[in-house]
């Protein structure tokens, strides 16, 4: 099997609103697509990084908590590479 490449990662949010300032004004990521979809009270958000990978943020009225444990199922964390952490993250002023 040839894995070229992420194509997209599906995360549900707890906070909507939060979550997309954090990756279209913090990460600076592009908005593809945002849909609210009224039968499930529930938006989609399609975003774009640089490399055309997709993050699909998905929000859902009182969804289930994670567990506190790292080994529970489902996505643990994202991590993404940068050339220089102080460019990306400056620390606050």
């Amino acid at each position: 099997m040839n894995i070229l490449r992420t194509h997209h990662v599906a995360v549900i949010c707890s906070d909507y609103l939060r979550s997309k300032h954090f990756y279209t004004e913090i990460l600076g990521l592009q908005v593809v697509s945002e849909v609210y979809r009224q039968e499930r009270d529930s938006y989609k958000l399609d975003l774009r990084l640089p490399d055309n990978t997709q993050i699909e943020l998905f929000s859902f009225p009182n969804p289930p908590k994670r567990l506190s444990y790292p080994e529970a199922c489902g996505l643990r964390h994202l991590a993404f590479e940068v050339a220089d952490i102080e460019e990306a993250a400056p620390s606050p002023t």
